[in-house]
This record gives structure tokens, sequence and C-alpha cells, in this order.
């Protein structure tokens, strides 16, 4: 949201007090607690997405494509689970997980080319996140999974896709709110906009969908302290390298990080404004980084708001702007986080660029004042 930033100046210094403009410890763990039983479907869920491998859909005659399966044929119960039978037979089928595709996104996400939040769906974010890996590394460019896809990213990175976590005491304790207000004055009373609960702060944790946690680990109170489940093992949480330029494409909905030397260290997929509230076009740069900001609003300064006085909401992953604001040098605009990561790419922005939490923190994590951030 196109909002003057009330703390800009503390930006830098004050990170924990900063103003975001715009958007829609260690302790001692407890003894592992023996996971229960897992459910004969979600063991062969699993196994299919560790072993997953691809093959072309089939054509008939005409060029049509008579099979959608990504995953490779398998045999028995590995077959039911490749094509989400082992998750729910009662899910309609393009709402389940394909194993070949929780393992791509997985594979995608370690490598730094996000596929946004991994729930075994695909879709656009996936599509983009695959073609930049083809571009990346001199592949036709079709953003089109393929067996040349599969096996670069396979080849490149042999480890197991999913593993074992024991919850933690501080991943229980929380805070947890539960329903996140949608009225921006009922968001400014609480005390910090945190997850609704442990189930959501464990999916972003590991970069999934809610979905695709309860299909690995069903009837798990993920509440519950040294309970250990089942997650994707995704890849570092900070970039290989100090980000030098950042290139924000407006018509691909995406975010690329390059260092000094043009090497591109990371693709992210974003929401990037819209037609009434566009984003920014040129050459700007970073002027700070704000971790766990506060947000304004102030509807005074929309031409889509409906009324309603100026608040501030409080800092949290369920904040209008997320976890972290990357603040720019056009004033009032950032680069920021989401509550909603599955939303990233498919709905507009108030003009800023929105990336998922965990991405959004990954680029912040490379980024200092004074890098230039291009609009295409």
């Amino acid at each position: 949201m196109i909002i003057r930033p009330s703390h800009i100046a503390l930006l830098a210094a004050l990170p924990m007090l900063a103003t975001a403009a715009c958007g829609d410890r260690d302790r001692e763990r407890p003894a592992t607690e023996a996971a229960s039983p897992a459910s004969d479907e979600a063991a062969r869920l699993r196994q299919s997405i560790e072993s997953a491998t691809f093959t072309p859909p089939v054509s008939d005659e005409a060029g049509e494509s008579i099979s959608g399966d990504s995953a490779d044929a398998q045999s028995g119960d590995a077959a039911s689970a490749a094509r989400g039978g082992a998750v729910d037979d009662a899910l309609p089928e393009d709402a389940r997980p394909d194993p070949a595709m929780v393992r791509v996104q997985i594979l995608l996400d370690r490598t730094r080319f996000s596929p946004g939040i991994i729930d075994g769906l695909g879709g656009e974010n996936t599509r983009q996140a695959i073609a930049a890996f083809q571009e990346a590394n001199d592949l036709e460019v079709t953003g089109e999974l393929s067996a040349e896809v599969f096996e670069q990213l396979t080849s490149g990175d042999s480890n197991r896709v999913l593993t074992d976590y024991t919850i933690t005491g501080e991943d229980a304790a929380g805070p947890f709110i539960g329903e996140v207000p949608e009225g921006m004055e009922a968001m400014a009373e609480l005390e910090t906009v945190g997850y609704a609960d442990a189930r959501e702060a464990l999916a972003e944790k590991f970069h999934m969908s809610e979905a695709l946690l309860d299909a690995l680990n069903p009837g798990v109170d993920f509440g519950r302290a040294g309970q250990r489940i089942v997650v994707a093992s995704t890849g570092p949480a900070e970039l290989d390298g100090e980000v030098a330029r950042i290139v924000v494409n407006k018509n691909e909905s995406s975010v690329r990080a390059f260092d000094a030397d043009g090497q591109l260290l990371a693709f992210y997929p974003a929401t990037i404004g819209s037609g009434e509230t566009p984003s920014p076009s040129g050459r700007h740069t970073v002027r700070a980084v704000a971790p766990e900001p506060n947000y304004t609003y102030d509807p005074s300064r929309l031409s889509s708001a409906s009324g309603g006085r100026a608040v501030v909401i409080p800092p949290g992953p369920n904040n209008p702007v997320g976890s972290v604001w990357i603040d720019l040098s056009r004033d009032s605009y950032g680069i920021h986080g989401t509550p909603e990561p599955a939303e990233i790419g498919k709905t507009a922005s108030s003009g800023c660029v929105r990336l998922t939490n965990w991405d959004a923190e990954q680029l912040a994590s490379g980024v200092e004042p004074g890098v230039v951030v291009e609009f295409v």
C-alpha cells in the first residue's frame, strides 16, 4: 500500500520499531518422544516422494496428453501413492500432491529457484521457477517439467528431500493468536500478529502448505513438544553471497538477485502491484532492511480504502507485510513478506513487491543499503 512510513529514519538503527509502508534464544530441547505410528498411506506417500522419477505424459495420435502424472509408474501401493490415493481419495485430482512435483519443488527450493509454497500441485510459480532454472542451466526454456530438468535437479542433489523433525518447546510455545482478524483496526489491538497455531508455523518454517504437512503427518498434534514429524528438507535460510542488484520483473511476477559479478544468486516468485496501484518503474536502491516490521495503515492515502482511522499494526508473520521489510529509495515502496504464502503471484498488491516470508528473509540476508533495485 502506498503509505509514507512514519519511522523510516529509524529503520536501520531500530528495525524492530520500523513501520512498513505497504502490503496486503535457544531453549533446552525436550527429550525426543517417539512419533505415533504413521499411517500406511502417509508412509507410502513419503516413499513415493523420495523415489519419484519423471516420465513425459503419454499423448494420443492427435497429440493430446492422456496422462497428467509426472511421477514414473510405480508398482502396487506406491503407484496409488504417486497418484494421490495415499493422501485422500476424497480429494479432487487437482488437489492431491504429486510425489514427483513435491520432490522437484523441494530441489528447486534448495537450489534457490523458489517455487514459492511447496504443495506438490505445481502451478504458475513452479513453472516460473523451472523456466528460471532452465535459463540458468542453458536448457530450452519452456517452464515445463521435463526429463532433462528432473535429471539435472536430482543428479545435482541426491540427498533425501524429506526429513524427520522433532517439535521443540519453542515451536509449541507460539505465541499463537487463533484466527487472524481481517480488519486493520482489530489487528492493531493485538500485541503481535503471530501465527494462528503451531500447524501454520511449522508449515511455513519448512516452506510447505498445511495440506501437505497434514498428508505426511495425519492425526499429529503439531502443538505437542517432542512429537516427531516429517517435513520438507529445505535449503539454507541465507543466500550464498552478497546481493549487488535486484531485478523485479513486473510482467513475469518475479524477483532475481545477482551478485557483483552478475551471477544469479536466487529467483523468487512475487506479487507485484496492480493496474490500480502499480509498482514503480526504473532504477532505485535499498535504503534499509527491517526484520519484523510494524505496519502503518492510513486509509486517507489509499484510493481503494473504504474509510476508517489510521492505525499501527504490530510486528508478526501474519502482519500485512509479513516478517521482513526491505525499504526502497522510492518513498513508501518496499519488498516484503506476506501472511498468505499460497497467494503469491495469484493476487495483486498495492504497489509493493510481495514474497513469501521465507523468500523475503532469504533475500534480506544478502542485502545491504545501497543495493540497486531495477523494475523492468
